[in-house]
């Protein structure tokens, strides 16, 4: 017997419809967690209990995980340049499947709702041909949510609503990684870099096995990692696996920046310092024809990848063997 969709809350549905950019999170091998930026273009399906967002193969190892792991979390933490006129921090979690092969209907669907959020599509014979792959060749994630948790301010702080499963207790401590807990990049550098960006997260695995997404502001750093700023109670104490997030977006994503941490949290009852072990970054051009011409070639020479290193038939392979793991 299977259960009803979980419905989400009237708080949190301008804001799933109208975010322009969210947070997605992921889980890793380790135990850990990665949290990266996508543009959910207010995909979701209320009645099922199901948001979504779209990807490309030019990133398949967040694919790959999510197929071997469907658990994630989206968080909605900023109503920049979107239509939602809320306040509100809504985490939604739950289990992913990815559809690679998305039918004509579904890819149109796409193209509509892209415009409010992206502006309209670049039209002619050029155009179609450099924005093909990245128009025709999308992947679909769809989260059929297990639970919604709204907070009445994009701190999150204070009290929260939950609307599906309980929330559950912090998760036990992790085991440190055989090659130290301490920062492994150049932590001057890294917060040169995130300091540019306004919009700081954090994500750990919960005792559930969804990911948790919190906003966190980071106040200093020194050689023992970032030093942060955080809610109440929404971080378990001891030390565990992290992944951070920092990123800035421009009206219909233009401009975006991005940089992707993962790294080692330890929280005590003084403090909570993040120390990061690697780094990656990504920067938008802030024009939008440059940057309509960076993600056609970009998703070009992703297909062209993905096809010629296996990386299509791989995923292809995960996704057709998990309704029988």
């Amino acid at each position: 017997m299977t259960s009803a969709p979980l419905r989400w809350p009237d708080a949190a549905d301008p804001v799933i419809r109208g975010d322009l950019t969210v947070a997605v999170a992921y889980v890793t091998p380790a135990g850990g967690a990665v949290v990266t930026s996508v543009s959910p273009l207010g995909l979701g399906e209320r009645e099922n209990g199901l948001v979504g967002f779209t990807t490309s193969l030019g990133f398949p190892k967040k694919l790959e995980r999510i197929l071997r792991n469907p658990d994630v979390a989206l968080a909605y933490h900023t109503r920049e340049h979107g239509f939602a006129a809320s306040d509100s921090y809504v985490l939604a979690q739950g289990a992913a499947s990815v559809d690679l092969r998305p039918s004509p209907e579904r890819l149109a669907e796409l193209m509509r709702a892209s415009g409010p959020f992206l502006g309209e599509v670049k039209r002619g014979p050029l155009w179609d041909w450099l924005l093909r792959e990245y128009h025709q060749e999308r992947v679909f994630v769809d989260v059929e949510l297990k639970r919604v948790a709204v907070w009445e301010n994009l701190a999150a702080r204070g009290a929260k609503a939950v609307t599906g499963a309980a929330w559950p207790h912090h998760p036990a401590e992790q085991e440190a990684p055989r090659n130290g807990t301490g920062p492994r990049v150049e932590l001057a550098a890294v917060a040169r870099q995130i300091h540019r960006l306004p919009h700081r997260l954090l994500a750990y695995r919960g005792a559930d096995g969804l990911p948790v997404i919190v906003p966190v502001k980071v106040t200093s750093h020194d050689e023992a990692g970032l030093h942060l700023d955080l809610p109440a109670g929404l971080l378990p104490p001891g030390g565990r696996r992290a992944g951070f997030l920092a990123h800035g977006f421009q009206p219909q994503c233009v401009g975006l920046g991005m940089r992707t941490l993962t790294g080692w949290l330890t929280v005590t009852e003084k403090d909570a310092i993040y120390a990061p072990h690697t780094s990656k970054g990504l920067a938008a051009p802030p024009y939008r024809t440059l940057l309509t011409v960076s993600n056609g070639l970009l998703a070009k020479y992703g297909v062209w990848r993905a096809q010629r290193d296996g990386t299509s038939a791989r995923l292809q392979a995960l996704a057709a063997r998990r309704p029988t793991d």
